[in-house]
């Protein structure tokens, strides 16, 4: 369920922005969000988060949004976006061998590595390829503007290390809806830091209208992740989440009114097979 609510978060944030720009509709989709958490989905009181979790964790979950947030505001051009995408979407793999390296298993790493990089061509491919995606541009484009980039890569670092060990750190505490309303918090800080302030005329219903449903898209999927995380196989959630970015950009496309190409459905193949590759390495004992 995380992951098929998060493939519409990429188009319906695009709308948002459109309204109300990057980081003002960021802020506002996540304080909706965390609205909505804390109703539905109220914390545990903050005594019984081990301490480890709640600095560490929290840390590692709003640095990740953070930084999610300030890349894809950064980026120059709708075709650097796409390229930062494209970098933050490397989270999956990191997510594939940080797990395989922690399971204790006899060369786990060498033995996912195969269907770690066939995915992850998938996801350049069906990500990049619908875009048009041009490498000795997206190599210009780093060498000028590299501050989006080096963000987008360390925020996909993070989000695996705290998809990985926070069933480790949390002892079974889901700190989801603690976490969630700090990312808004930092992302107003982000927005009139900026020295950006209010849009100068009133958004259109439709864009209140979408900050609510991404609200509870991105929300709602977070929820999803992090009880499975603290309940499920690390291994395969991982091998699952290369269905994000193929599922994402197919969800974007039909939003946007996109045609989708012939790479797109190459890479989701390739995606196919590396996690097939994965899952049945995953499940020998």
């Amino acid at each position: 369920m995380a992951i098929v609510l998060w493939s519409f978060m990429a188009g319906t944030v695009r709308i948002v922005s459109e309204g109300f720009g990057a980081t003002l509709g960021s802020a506002l989709i996540y304080t909706f969000g965390g609205i909505l958490l804390l109703i539905f989905r109220r914390p545990a009181p903050l005594k019984q988060f081990p301490r480890k979790y709640l600095i560490g964790g929290g840390l590692l979950f709003v640095f990740y949004e953070s930084s999610i947030s300030l890349s894809l505001g950064l980026a120059s051009t709708d075709t650097s976006s796409v390229e930062v995408s494209l970098v933050n979407y490397l989270w999956p793999t990191m997510m594939v061998l940080l797990a395989a390296g922690v399971s204790h298993r006899k060369h786990a790493v060498l033995k996912v590595l195969p269907g770690a990089i066939v995915a992850t061509a998938g996801v350049v491919l069906a990500v990049g390829g619908n875009s048009g995606l041009d490498w000795h541009a997206a190599a210009a484009h780093i060498a000028e503007n590299p501050l989006p980039y080096v963000l987008a890569f360390l925020g996909a670092f993070a989000w695996s290390i705290y998809a990985v060990f926070t069933p480790a750190w949390s002892k079974g505490v889901d700190g989801t809806s603690v976490f969630f309303p700090c990312v808004a918090v930092a992302l107003w800080i982000i927005h009139f830091a900026s020295g950006q302030g209010m849009p100068a005329q009133m958004p259109s219903f439709k864009s209140w209208l979408f900050v609510a449903i991404t609200a509870v898209v991105i929300a709602g999927g977070y929820a999803c992740w992090g009880y499975g995380i603290l309940h499920g196989s690390m291994e395969r959630l991982a091998i699952a989440s290369y269905a994000t970015p193929v599922l994402s950009t197919g969800a974007s496309a039909a939003l946007l009114g996109l045609a989708l190409s012939v790479p797109f459905w190459l890479g989701a193949l390739l995606v196919a097979a590396g996690s097939v590759l994965n899952y049945l390495v995953s499940a020998r004992k």
